[in-house]
C-alpha cells in the first residue's frame, strides 16, 4: 500500500484527477480531499468519502497523499481584506480598477473602535461606518454580528443594508489568504458536513462542543472573536505537523463564525474528571503508570520537535474509549490574548524560572510534568492541598516540595522529585522519564521472586473494559 497506512478518520488528498470511476471507485480531481473510511485487505486500495460530495467509493492507495503541514506564517490571515489603519483616499486608490463587489474593510479613522467596509460599485467606493458596541457589530442597527469574520461572510452570502453582495476581497499587500492555504494543504474541512451537539467543555477562548463529522465523531473548539482566532491560526498550523498516538489529532478547521478547531472525540474526558469518578477502587496502580507513561511519550515527542506547551496538567489530558491518555492543547498553549500576563499563569503547575522570568522550555514542562504525576498519583486532587498560590510561591522558593500521594509508589515519587530540581538542568528529559516508567511497569507487572505475592493486580492487564 504504497508503504502507508492510514486510519479511519484520517484525511488525504487526490495526487490526481479520476473523473470516469470504475462501479465501486470514487470519482476526484487533484486536490481533492477524502475520509478514510477503512483499507481494503490485498488490493493497495481505501474505502473513503468525498469531502466535498460525501460520495463513497473505492480509490488506490497510490492516489493519496496525506495533508500537508502549514508552514508557520506570520502573512497568513484569517483576514487578508483587513488592512487596519488606513485612510478614505487610501482605501479607494487600493479598490481601483474599479469592479463591482471588490472590498475591503480599515479602522475607522473618524470613528476610533469602528471599523468601515469599502465597497466599489459601480465605478464608485462607498463608505460604510461599522458600529462597534457590547461586542457586536453592525452596519444598520438591524443585522449584528460578534465579529468581522462572520460580518463579512454574511454579506457575500446576502445584499442586505449594501449596494452589492461582497464579491472578490482586496487582500492588503503581502498577505495570504489562510482559507486558500488551508484548503491547498487539505485542512479546510467542510461546514457543511459538520453537525454540532452538546457542550462538553469552556475554556478561556470558547466553547468545546460535542459534534459529528463525514460520519465520525469529533470534538469542535469555537473561538468567536477574531483577534483570538487570528493568534490561534499559527498555533493550529503548528498543529498540522505533528501526529503522535498519545496527542489528541488535530482533523482540521472550519472558517465559519470565527473558527472551529475540529480534534477527535475522545470519550472519556479529561484526566482529573476521570480519576476522581473512578477513585482507588477501580484504578489500579498499573492502570497510573500506563497514563503517566502515554503522557511521557507524548512529550517526548513535543520535545523532539522543540516545541514547549506551557500548560501541561492533568486537565490538558483526555482519554480515549481504550483508555489511552493523550496531550491537548499543545498547539495552542502559547495563545494569550492579554499578552506575557504572569498573572495568567496556572501558578501551581508552573517551573519557577518560567514565573519569575517567563523562561519556557521543555525542562519547565517537566516540572509541570511532576505535579501532573503527583494529581494523577493522587486521584485527580488539586495539587499544594489548603496553600494560596502566594504561600506555593515563596514556600518554593525555601526549597519546600509536596509529600508524595498516600499509596505511591516509592519510584514514582523519586521520579517527581526530580521533576522538581530547582535548576532545570538537573532534571530528566521526558526521554529518560519514559524510560524510566517503562521500567516500573515492567516491575509491577513482573517482581522479582518473594515479592510477587504482594501485587494484587492481574498480570498483563489490558487497557479495554477495565473501568466499563
Amino acid at each position: 500500500m504504497s508503504g502507508k497506512h492510514w486510519p479511519p478518520g484520517t484525511q488525504c488528498v487526490a495526487k490526481h484527477d479520476h473523473t470516469k470511476p470504475k462501479a465501486q471507485e470514487l470519482a476526484f480531481r487533484k486536490g481533492d480531499v477524502v475520509t478514510i473510511i477503512e483499507a481494503v485487505e490485498g488490493k493497495g486500495s481505501y474505502r473513503a468519502r468525498h469531502n466535498e460530495t460525501g460520495q463513497e467509493g473505492l480509490l488506490a492507495a497510490s492516489a493519496l497523499r496525506e495533508r500537508g503541514a502549514i508552514r508557520v506564517d506570520p502573512k497568513l490571515s484569517l483576514m487578508p481584506w483587513f488592512h487596519g489603519k488606513i485612510s478614505g483616499v487610501e482605501a479607494v486608490q487600493e479598490l481601483q480598477p474599479p469592479e463591482d463587489g471588490l472590498f475591503l474593510v480599515r479602522e475607522s479613522v473618524r470613528h476610533p473602535g469602528d471599523y468601515v467596509l469599502c465597497v466599489s460599485f459601480g465605478k464608485e467606493v462607498i463608505h460604510y461606518r461599522v458600529v462597534h458596541e457590547e461586542n457586536t457589530l453592525s452596519i444598520d442597527s438591524q443585522q449584528y454580528f460578534s465579529n468581522l469574520i462572520d460580518m463579512i461572510e454574511h454579506y457575500m452570502k446576502e445584499q442586505g443594508a449594501i449596494c452589492t453582495k461582497l464579491v472578490k476581497p482586496k487582500p492588503k499587500t503581502g498577505m495570504k489568504s489562510a482559507e486558500e492555504e488551508l484548503a491547498k494543504a487539505g485542512w479546510l474541512l467542510n461546514l457543511q458536513h459538520l453537525t454540532l451537539g452538546d457542550r462538553i467543555g469552556q475554556g478561556e477562548f470558547g466553547d468545546v462542543l460535542q459534534g459529528e463529522y463525514m460520519g465520525q465523531k469529533v470534538a469542535v473548539k469555537n473561538i468567536k472573536c477574531d483577534v483570538t482566532a487570528q493568534a490561534f491560526l499559527a498555533e493550529t498550523a503548528a498543529m498540522t505537523k505533528l501526529r503522535h498516538k498519545n496527542l489528541v489529532c488535530l482533523r482540521g478547521v472550519i472558517l465559519h463564525n470565527g473558527l472551529y478547531i475540529v480534534m477527535e472525540f475522545m470519550s472519556k474526558g479529561n484526566l482529573v474528571n476521570f480519576l476522581r469518578t473512578r477513585g482507588r477502587a477501580l484504578v489500579p496502580t498499573q492502570q497510573l503508570l500506563l497514563f503517566a507513561l502515554d503522557v511521557a511519550q507524548g512529550m517526548d515527542y513535543l520535545e523532539s520537535k522543540k516545541l514547549v506547551h506551557r500548560d501541561l496538567a492533568a486537565r490538558n489530558i483526555l482519554i480515549s474509549e481504550e483508555n489511552v491518555a493523550k496531550v491537548s492543547d499543545f498547539g495552542l498553549a502559547r495563545v494569550n490574548p492579554k499578552g506575557a500576563d504572569a498573572t495568567l499563569l496556572p501558578v501551581k503547575w508552573t517551573a519557577p524560572e518560567a514565573l519569575k522570568h517567563n523562561k519556557f522550555s521543555s525542562k519547565s514542562d517537566v516540572w509541570s510534568y511532576g505535579i501532573l504525576l503527583w494529581e494523577t498519583f493522587s486521584f485527580g486532587r488539586a495539587p499544594y492541598p489548603k496553600l494560596s498560590l502566594k504561600e506555593v510561591t515563596e514556600l518554593l522558593e525555601q526549597g519546600y516540595r509536596m509529600e508524595p500521594p498516600e499509596g505511591c509508589l516509592p519510584a514514582v515519587y523519586a521520579l517527581m522529585k526530580s521533576c522538581w530540581e530547582l535548576e532545570p538542568g538537573k532534571r530528566p528529559s521526558f526521554k529518560k522519564i519514559t524510560e524510566k516508567l517503562q521500567k516500573e511497569l515492567k516491575h509491577l507487572r513482573d517482581p522479582p521472586g518473594p515479592a510477587r505475592g504482594r501485587w494484587a493486580q492481574p498480570a498483563k492487564p489490558h487497557r479495554f473494559g477495565l473501568f466499563d
